[in-house]
């Protein structure tokens, strides 16, 4: 991933130089494992923890020879250990290390990512704090609905990244997989005892069924909810897109001193972020549809998933922390105009509320079908004068059976804001999903 997308600590995780020192720290389990079990010598076991280390442009130098990157990686580190370097990756095959290894990196990835979610959470619950109760205009198909709050659309979001957290636990647990089970997965060339100790020493779990590699669905499933958090920043990026257009006006994402909007425009300021973040999620849908292409692999393996997987997993991470990490200093900054938010609720002339005054007519005796037939035929017939209160106080039909009292509660939005406030403070004690790298989830 480029480095104007790349924040340092996910970045990090995903260096050659980082993918070679998971290798390292699965070959060290291994020969830690296999002299505790009689395997190999302890002294060699003891080399290999002390003097076991690799050099990146060694690595590379080798690899021009074998055109084989695990090769050169065992190559240089069994150089390195000296006389007991032939212990070094005892009874293993290339993807014992590289899987267990990928497993090691997303394990802290999704620890990153996961401080990043809650950082977004805290901006969600903040803005629904301040604005449970103001009211705006819900939309469906673009146009003036019902009544609905601010906070109650963050509120939306907040339950969104809720569920998406939980699936990130469980996708990150599907993927805290160990596999030392040998070329096809017979364990021909060790034992599964190794493969256990290892999974407690890494604190991973042994793979149930291999065949040379660890199953792809896990891997699909993970890049899949990454796919969905992003897919979620997408839809509120969107909504932010157009509720700061200037027809709407009614957030503005925060602008800072000295920022500028246009190189020709003084005046402008654009929903930078949130069409930044569109534009990632329309790259990542790519990297979900990859993932699920490497589950079909021929036979026990190939090697088609590999070049695909060094691309997709950096960048799906590297991607989806960038964006939660934006989106979240876009919610924590977001400008809210309440005043434009009346002003627009203003706009259907109280038309927002005809669903609520249907309602009154049914509690008053009407069928649903006449009482939809009046508040439409008020409706269409303002064309532009007065607003739905008064032209239903002036309807002879109507007043037959409402009357200014029961009208009143409807159109100040106290039925609104009631609903309201349920459902927001339902969401707020919603649980969030969380993931901790630690022996005893995942033991």
């Amino acid at each position: 991933m480029i480095q104007r997308y790349t924040r340092p600590e996910m970045g990090e995780i995903w260096t050659l130089e980082n993918r070679f020192e998971m290798m390292l720290e699965v070959e060290k389990a291994v020969a830690k494992a296999q002299a505790e079990l009689g395997i190999i010598p302890k002294a060699a076991a003891n080399s290999i923890q002390k003097k076991a280390k690799f050099n990146v442009k060694r690595i590379e130098k080798i690899e021009k020879q074998t055109k084989h990157d695990v090769i050169a990686f065992v190559t240089n580190v069994a150089e390195n250990v000296g006389p007991h370097g032939r212990y070094v990756h005892y009874g293993l095959t290339s993807s014992d290390v590289l899987d267990s290894a990928l497993s090691l990196m997303t394990v802290r990835a999704g620890e990153v990512l996961s401080k990043s979610l809650k950082r977004l959470e805290q901006a969600f619950v903040q803005q629904i704090g301040n604005h449970k109760l103001t009211l705006c205009a819900g939309r469906t198909h673009g146009m003036h609905a019902e009544p609905t709050s601010f906070g109650f659309k963050v509120s939306s979001f907040l339950a969104e990244l809720r569920r998406n957290q939980g699936r990130l636990k469980t996708a990150l647990e599907e993927m805290s997989i160990v596999k030392l089970s040998g070329a096809v997965g017979t364990y021909s060339t060790g034992g599964e005892n190794v493969e256990k100790r290892v999974a407690e020493i890494l604190g991973l779990k042994p793979e149930l069924v291999a065949t040379q590699v660890i199953p792809r669905d896990r891997h699909a499933n993970l890049l899949n909810t990454l796919a969905l958090i992003v897919a979620g920043l997408e839809r509120l990026a969107i909504e932010l897109r157009h509720l700061q257009r200037t027809e709407v006006g009614e957030v503005v994402e925060g602008f800072s001193k000295g920022q500028k909007g246009s190189s020709a425009m003084p005046h402008k300021k654009n929903p930078i972020s949130a069409e930044n973040i569109t534009g990632v999620a329309r790259l990542f849908r790519g990297y979900a549809s990859s993932a699920m292409e490497n589950v079909a692999l021929w036979h026990e393996r190939d090697i088609s998933h590999s070049s695909v997987e060094r691309v997709i997993f950096p960048d799906a991470f590297i991607l989806t922390d960038y964006a939660v990490d934006r989106m979240a200093g876009v919610i924590s900054r977001i400008e809210v105009n309440e005043q434009r938010m009346i002003d627009n609720m203003d706009l259907s002339r109280g038309a927002l509320f005809s669903s609520h005054v249907l309602l009154k007519l049914v509690d008053k005796g009407l069928s649903r079908e006449e009482a939809y037939k009046i508040v439409q035929r008020v409706s269409h017939s303002m064309n532009g004068k007065g607003d739905l209160q008064s032209s239903l106080l002036a309807d002879a039909e109507v007043r037959k059976y409402l009357n200014e009292k029961d009208l009143a509660p409807i159109f100040e939005g106290k039925t609104h804001k009631k609903a309201i406030r349920k459902v927001v403070d339902r969401a707020l004690k919603s649980k969030a999903g969380s993931f901790k790298n630690s022996k005893s989830v995942r033991g």
